[in-house]
């Protein structure tokens, strides 16, 4: 197995308040892992520094087998990395065919019509995004990333506030990146579709990480089944 992004004992506090204290995820390649943890537990805090969002306090960010105390989404981008944020990647002046054909040129890799049509949303693209519902945004931004064709993608909530159908879309897709050896990392809260999107979990909470292995390996843990799960979803994904 190829690790192509890790996060290693990442630390970060904003003000006097600490959201990490010492978290880690290693972002393999051809694998879809999983970041979950209760509000608050430092998710999307671990994601955004891992994408040079922000900056960590302590820990390093290892990109290619080469670890940096700090990173920058220039960087990342040059190395074949794609951070997905939780909002914004598109602008609102543009057709989405428009920009999805810019990514086509900036970055030379996939075609916008395949892509398109893996998302399903081939019908949607003379339209502009401000259009769009919030899971057809959605699977057009990702469909954005499959013209990047990255080696890896980090994905920050990206189930949120979306329609099954359209979770079942950005689950393909990801399935369709891992394929073609694309490591894929994602948070998110919706954990049934989380889990049944992931080939790895692992777990934010207290500032810390639990790598928890496969998702049934997850869904069994019996520290993650009392303090995130709940005896009621526990029962729905073991």
């Amino acid at each position: 197995m190829t690790t192509v992004l890790a996060a290693e004992c990442v630390s970060k506090a904003f003000g006097s308040r600490r959201v990490l204290t010492s978290a880690s995820f290693h972002a393999v390649a051809g694998q879809r892992l999983a970041l979950v943890g209760r509000n608050g537990a430092g998710k999307s805090t671990l994601l955004k520094i891992a994408a040079g969002w922000i900056q960590p306090d302590g820990g390093a960010v290892h990109v290619a087998g080469q670890a940096h105390l700090t990173v920058s989404l220039a960087m990342l981008a040059q190395a074949g990395v794609f951070y997905l944020p939780d909002h914004d990647l598109l602008s609102p002046a543009f057709t989405v065919r428009a920009q999805l054909e810019m990514f086509r040129r900036q970055f030379g890799q996939g075609d916008a019509d395949e892509a398109a049509a893996l998302t399903g949303i081939t019908h949607l693209l003379d339209r502009r995004p401000l259009t769009l519902s919030g899971g057809e945004l959605r699977r057009a931004e990702v469909a954005a990333a499959l013209v990047r064709a990255p080696s890896c993608l980090l994905a920050d909530e990206p189930f949120r506030g979306i329609a099954p159908m359209d979770a079942e879309a950005l689950t393909y897709a990801f399935g369709h990146l891992a394929g073609r050896g694309c490591a894929v990392v994602f948070t998110g809260h919706e954990i049934q579709t989380v889990l049944a999107a992931a080939d790895r979990v692992t777990w934010c909470a207290a500032g810390t990480t639990a790598e928890l292995g496969t998702p049934a390996a997850a869904a069994r843990d019996p520290a993650f089944q009392l303090e995130y799960l709940g005896p009621t979803l526990s029962a729905r994904v073991v």
